[in-house]
């Protein structure tokens, strides 16, 4: 519900005065229920649209009629997770959880493969764990519907307003979403939030030092040194690994038009497409490995980045696939295995297939440059 001095209204999650209004918006927008009818009833979408409708969203008053708050919508969310898993997963494993405090809240700073599932398979294994789940920070060029909004904001999202173009707009957006996460913090609520604007779309994960600066924007307002303002975020570099990445075609596919044009123009519906192929499609097996929490201090956003890249380079859990990619030799890696990822790459263009293999490779380079450092 909106106070006065609700000053984070316009980018914070739904609270739980307000899911119920969220829900009965959700069930009354066209656009949702023609998306889950083209999904869900493609054949029939068509001819039988004006009879599905109603239909749909009857069931929907019935299944949600029970969710009035955050937690109820939480529930929710596993039981599509746990569906989504048992189709597209061959399992989902952790490491590094039981470093964490279950009564701390946390700034998990994760690499970014893919937009929807990156923070959904952390706050599985958070809430497998019995830890709270996280509050995700989203761009808001996601948000171009507003069942979109809808939706992210009652999964415990918060905007990034990345829209913001003028200097004066984008240092008074970014001046809030610094409060609005170290708030969040201060107040036991953890934070997931990507190292870096977009997805590491060739396996190279980065941690960008302005994603830090931002962070510090609310320590400068409270006069402390960046090292004691950023110690006090506790934050927990996280690397979440895909066997098979489902939408590493598409990332090829986009690199190389990059490398031989210059250019790619991005479809209107491309991000909500990748969403979807990144939900349904195959993943194999998954680990989300849970790093320390940074305390000593650094004393700039370029060396807390160092850390930060170092921590995730040396957690990534490596699947055959990395290492066949990076032509190197572990027992995982079988003669099935190498058929595997051949006949993956033989099925694409030579430019294409070279990319997606180098893709695969980067973080088995890196972690071996690394431990021979």
């Amino acid at each position: 519900m909106q106070t006065e001095n609700d000053i984070y209204q316009d980018i914070r999650p739904y609270n739980d005065a307000e899911v119920s209004g969220a829900i009965q918006r959700l069930i009354n927008d066209d656009e949702f229920i023609n998306a889950i009818l083209n999904y869900r009833f493609r054949q029939l979408s068509g001819v039988f649209g004006w009879l599905l409708r109603p239909l749909i969203k009857r069931f929907l008053v019935r299944k949600w009629s029970s969710v009035k708050s955050v937690e109820d919508v939480q529930l929710q969310v596993a039981k599509y997770m746990a569906a989504t898993i048992e189709h597209s997963c061959d399992g989902v494993t952790h490491s590094g959880l039981d470093k964490l405090d279950p009564n701390k809240a946390y700034l998990f700073i994760s690499n970014h493969r893919d937009i929807a599932m990156d923070p959904a398979m952390v706050n599985w294994c958070l809430y497998h764990n019995g830890m709270n789940t996280v509050r995700i920070a989203i761009g808001d060029n996601l948000l171009k519907k507003p069942c979109a909004t809808e939706l992210m904001r009652l999964n415990k999202s918060f905007i990034v307003k990345r829209s913001a173009k003028a200097p004066r707009e984008m240092m008074k957006a970014l001046g809030l979403l610094s409060d609005y996460i170290t708030h969040s913090i201060e107040t036991g609520h953890s934070i997931w939030i990507a190292q870096k604007e977009g997805r590491a779309k060739d396996g190279n994960d980065k941690t960008d030092p302005a994603l830090l600066k931002m962070f510090y924007m609310e320590g400068r307002k409270r006069k402390q040194s960046f090292a004691e303002f950023m110690s006090q975020l506790h934050i927990v570099p996280v690397a979440i690994s895909y066997e098979n990445d489902p939408c590493d075609l598409a990332k090829a596919v986009e690199l190389d038009a990059k490398r031989t044009t210059g250019t790619y123009e991005k479809g209107e519906f491309e991000d909500i497409e990748s969403i979807v192929q990144g939900i349904v499609g195959e993943k194999r097996r998954v680990h989300v490995s849970f790093g320390d929490v940074i305390t000593e201090p650094f004393e700039s956003p370029e060396t807390l980045a160092d850390e930060i890249d170092r921590q995730i380079t040396n957690i990534y859990h490596l699947f055959p696939a990395n290492l066949i990619a990076a032509d190197m030799d572990d027992a995982s890696v079988t003669e099935d295995e190498k058929a595997k990822f051949a006949a993956k790459l033989a099925a694409q263009p030579d430019s294409v297939a070279e990319i997606m293999k180098q893709m695969y490779a980067f973080p088995a380079r890196k972690k071996n440059q690394c431990s021979s450092d």
